[in-house]
């Protein structure tokens, strides 16, 4: 297999192998350590000597016996603190092995409620479960929340440690329960997905495993709450946005603007189904912000090119976001829409009431720069080209942030 397909299948496998590990013997944070160390065994053994014929049995043994070690470690440890230990041993459990899955369960999605368990803060939730079944490094976490990443590397260690002491079981969480922690789980998936579809760094726009696995799980929580029309909508939402991928790059990897992207490579079959779902979500209400968020999605989608996009029906729609979040990137679209709609003027006096809330965000500096190229002030326009730049974590964005300010200073 090669080492693509490898890390591929280790990221898919990852939080499966860490479910199954946290549902046989607790101790979530021992357990992600064992994971951890499994996976690293993994991506040292396998391209030399061939994956196994079962990835994650093989995983789960591995991480097993490094959770047995690090449990008599930690209780030896007790014991010469003369402290009363309550750890079991792996070998002590009476439940089914590991590796064998309960026929209508997802490990993944039960540790997703896990780490949304209610003792968390909200930030804490989201934080934890995109670092244990998203897989994004704390420092792409960071970027996410705009905070420091020592403050995000803080705050997971917190969280790891609420969840050991909570005692709460591994397991689907009571109906009551379940309702009172979808909002996190909801929102998290939407993180996922995003840095996924637009990588916040490294040499690729998007990391698809990411996305995928953010719509594989919006089904699975679609599938078990059907009636719920923000879970609906989320997945409508991944699946209208997800299929402008395949035309959102050029062969070389930079950005391609949805104006010039060819419209023949959008995913038909995603924008039939996400168009659906919504036409599904839209008449059971509350209309909640995903909803809407795959209004503007499908409006895009079924425009037949640029030039006849709705822009006036966006506007108003970004609005409606407006009023349910102060979120400073919905006031950024909106902003951008105001401008497609009423003109780049417009635009530029909508974005100013963002003031510094995202002055160190690349997007803003990008924005103003598109907005005041079409008002035609070309050197204004390349020097917020070149501020969203240098802003700019992701290579592709740079290159091509970069190469739209130089095409202006040629003009």
């Amino acid at each position: 297999m090669p080492e693509g397909g490898i890390e591929e299948l280790l990221r898919a496998l990852s939080p499966q192998v860490l479910g199954a590990l946290v549902r046989r013997y607790g101790h979530f944070d021992l357990a992600e350590d064992a994971t951890q160390e499994a996976l690293l065994a993994a991506s040292t053994q396998w391209p030399a000597e061939g994956a196994p014929d079962n990835p994650r049995a093989w995983l789960i043994t591995v991480a097993s016996r490094r959770l047995t070690d690090l449990l008599r470690a930690e209780q030896a440890r007790r014991r010469r603190e003369d402290t009363v230990t309550q750890w079991t041993l792996p070998e002590e459990h009476l439940a089914p092995a590991a590796d064998r899955r309960a026929a209508d369960t997802d490990d993944t999605l039960i540790l997703l409620f896990l780490c949304c368990h209610p003792s968390l803060s909200p930030a804490s939730q989201i934080a934890l479960t995109l670092r244990a079944v998203g897989g994004l490094t704390t420092a792409e976490i960071a970027r996410a929340f705009l905070v420091p990443e020592a403050t995000m590397t803080r705050r997971i260690s917190r969280a790891k440690t609420a969840i050991k002491t909570s005692g709460v079981p591994f397991g689907m969480p009571p109906e009551a329960d379940r309702a009172a922690r979808l909002d996190a789980v909801l929102h998290v998936l939407y993180l996922i997905f995003n840095e996924g579809y637009a990588s916040t760094s490294g040499p690729d726009l998007t990391r698809s495993e990411l996305s995928a696995e953010a719509i594989r799980l919006a089904r699975i929580v679609h599938r078990l709450l059907p009636e719920d029309s923000e879970a609906t909508g989320l997945l409508a939402l991944m699946l209208l946005t997800d299929a402008r991928r395949p035309a959102r790059t050029g062969p070389d990897g930079v950005p391609v603007p949805m104006s010039e992207q060819d419209r023949s490579r959008w995913n038909a079959e995603y924008i039939a189904e996400g168009v659906a779902l919504l036409s599904e979500a839209l008449p059971h209400g509350p209309t909640g912000p995903f909803q809407i968020q795959a209004a503007i999605a499908a409006l895009h989608d079924e425009a037949p090119d640029a030039e006849r996009t709705d822009w006036p029906q966006i506007e108003a729609l970004y609005g409606l976001l407006l009023r349910l979040s102060d979120n400073p990137v919905v006031t950024l679209n909106h902003a951008v829409a105001v401008g497609m709609a009423q003109g780049p003027r417009q635009g530029l006096a909508a974005l100013e009431k963002l003031g510094d809330r995202l002055s160190g965000d690349h997007r803003f500096h990008a924005a103003h720069g598109h907005l005041l190229e079409m008002a035609g002030d070309t050197a204004a326009a390349v020097e917020s080209y070149m501020e969203a730049a240098r802003y700019a974590a992701s290579l592709p964005h740079q290159r091509y942030l970069h190469a739209r300010a130089a095409r202006l200073r040629d003009s």
